[in-house]
């Protein structure tokens, strides 16, 4: 059994990104998609589908890297845990290397980034954050 999902996603795509694969499976659930579209959005990854498998549905990310095969992702590391929970007003949001990173927010509003937390004036709790 797992006991921290969010923890097991980015330690699944820190790992397919440290041997360059070019897609990652994962078990689904709606907090991994969340997740997932806010990859996709801030163009961490191409893509994501989720593939009908027995017993349950899987999650597929469809990784991406630069023009030359370089890394997109130096960098993901899981903030609020289990144990310790990290809230967050949107005041208190300061970019990551000066923009160039974001932290995965979850929300009244659903899963966001923080910049969209920032521009919509919406805090919540701090999953993880990408550079």
């Amino acid at each position: 059994m797992m006991t921290d999902p969010i923890a097991d996603m980015l330690t699944r795509i820190r790992n397919a990104v440290r041997i360059e694969r070019t897609f990652l499976d994962m078990p689904t659930s709606k907090m991994r998609r969340g997740i997932a579209q806010v990859l996709k959005d801030e163009g961490y990854v191409w893509d994501f589908e989720e593939i009908e498998t027995t017993p349950a549905r899987t999650l597929r990310l469809h990784m991406k890297y630069g023009p030359n095969g370089e890394r997109l992702i130096t960098k993901i590391d899981r903030i609020s845990k289990p144990g310790r929970r990290i809230y967050r007003g949107y005041k208190e949001l300061k970019p990551i290397l000066g923009g160039m990173g974001i932290q995965i927010l979850s929300t009244p509003r659903g899963i966001v980034s923080d910049r969209r937390a920032r521009v919509e004036k919406i805090g919540g709790e701090v999953l993880a954050m990408i550079y």
